[in-house]
């Protein structure tokens, strides 16, 4: 079986960001690992395109551009707002208003969104609202650890179902007899 769409795709991964031998960002491990539908579009395109093909204990090394990834630092999602809306009861909220701090926001819309205090102001703070990966090139590995056919019901919805086992998506070092690799 190879990756292609409606599979649901089992991986472990690592992320560095900028430099193949920069830190690790972020890291995927076997015991929980990332459980996705391949094809529903929940993941990066590039990164998809990536793993098209392989199969369940190939492995990967690859790098996505910034474009591919999150995008370039947008300057337009850099703004000042106003000390005052994140005051309570008249007093500046400490807890809330420090340099590298993530404040969850909701725009003109109603849709969530994170901005990170990157400068605080007399009368101002200035948050950033692009994705905290953009503008970085990203560098992935890692490995395929277990693949299914998708059900019906997941291609329908466009993602994948937790099952009655530990792992989502039935992996084959559960014993839970839905792997297929």
């Amino acid at each position: 079986m190879v990756i292609e769409k409606n599979k649901v795709v089992s991986l472990t991964y690592e992320l560095r960001a900028n430099e193949k031998s920069s830190e690790i960002v972020e890291k995927v491990n076997a015991d929980r690992p990332l459980v996705f539908l391949y094809g529903s579009q929940n993941m990066l395109p590039a990164f998809e395109e990536q793993l098209g093909g392989l199969k369940c204990g190939d492995t990967f090394d690859f790098m996505l551009t910034a474009e591919q990834g999150y995008g370039p630092i947008d300057e337009r999602a850099i703004v000042d707002l106003g000390k005052d809306i994140f005051m309570s009861d008249g007093q500046e909220r400490d807890d809330l208003l420090f340099v590298g701090n993530m404040i969850p926001m909701r725009d003109s819309n109603g849709n969530r969104m994170d901005g990170k205090v990157i400068e605080i102001g007399e009368s101002t703070v200035k948050l950033d609202f692009n994705h905290p990966m953009a503008g970085s090139s990203l560098f992935f590995t890692g490995e395929i650890v277990d693949m299914r056919e998708a059900t019906e019901e997941e291609m329908q919805h466009g993602h994948i179902h937790a099952e009655e086992s530990d792992c989502s998506g039935g992996c084959s070092h559960c014993g839970d007899g839905h792997g297929t690799c």
